[in-house]
């Protein structure tokens, strides 16, 4: 009468291992892919906070989606988009950004071009609220301000502003991505650009490089109950940055 319970036992262990041998696999290979850089206005790296010290507080809660990254990579902020800023990186989130300067839309350009692979978040109208008012430089952009360099690589956001808000999972290259009010991109035709759901996502290669953008950026959103935003960008991240 012990023996199937001892092999219960031994087949519970065996999976046990398994899944953490699984687990620390998965670890080191996404650490030998190197750090991810982060260039965001987001409260994603740094708390939404009213001066520097709240900021930085070490007993403060992490935003869930800088958790879920650094389970996965080693997580660098870039304040300025430069070829030396971006040297290190093979992989770059851009979640909602500040407009960037010429000289920026050329680094992140060459960048791509060279090899890079970009994950993009640019909402045309952020919905998730913010505790500092609209022209505070504290506060997350609420329209992405992009039009240069998606204009050079053939994309055009748009927004239709008669839809009716509200969070709704769209289908995404196989992935539910909770959105709310987001946008669309539109594509010259251009043979290396492919666009989802109507198209709220494209993918273009770009030179030797890649890049994925999704025109709205509630799946970054603070509040995440249920894990579908984290589950999201985990499949998100996955797929920007798997093709090599």
């Amino acid at each position: 009468m012990r023996r199937p319970g001892l092999r219960s036992t031994l087949i519970v262990l065996a999976l046990l291992a398994a899944c953490v041998a699984g687990w620390a696999f998965t670890r080191e290979r996404h650490k030998e892919e190197g750090p991810l850089g982060l260039f965001t206005s987001l409260p994603i790296y740094w708390r939404e906070a009213a001066d520097l010290s709240a900021m930085l507080d070490p007993n403060g809660e992490p935003h869930w989606a800088r958790r879920v990254i650094e389970e996965r990579r080693e997580l660098r902020p870039i304040d300025v988009l430069t070829p030396e800023t971006l040297a290190p990186f093979r992989d770059l989130l851009l979640a909602q950004p500040r407009a960037l300067a010429p000289a920026e839309n050329v680094a992140l350009d060459d960048w791509v071009r060279g090899g890079g692979h970009l994950l993009l978040f640019a909402d045309p109208l952020l919905t998730e609220q913010s505790s500092f008012a609209i022209g505070d430089k504290r506060r997350p952009i609420d329209v992405a301000l992009l039009s240069p360099i998606l204009a050079h690589w053939g994309l055009e956001l748009q927004f239709d502003d008669k839809q009716r808000p509200g969070e709704v999972a769209r289908d995404v290259m196989g992935i539910a991505v909770p959105t709310n009010l987001g946008g669309s991109f539109l594509t010259q035709g251009q043979s290396n650009c492919e666009l989802w759901d109507d198209g709220l996502a494209v993918t273009c290669a770009i030179g030797k490089g890649r890049a994925v953008a999704i025109a709205d950026a509630a799946v970054l959103e603070s509040a995440d109950p249920n894990g579908a935003r984290r589950h999201a960008l985990e499949a998100l991240l996955d797929t920007a940055f798997a093709v090599r």
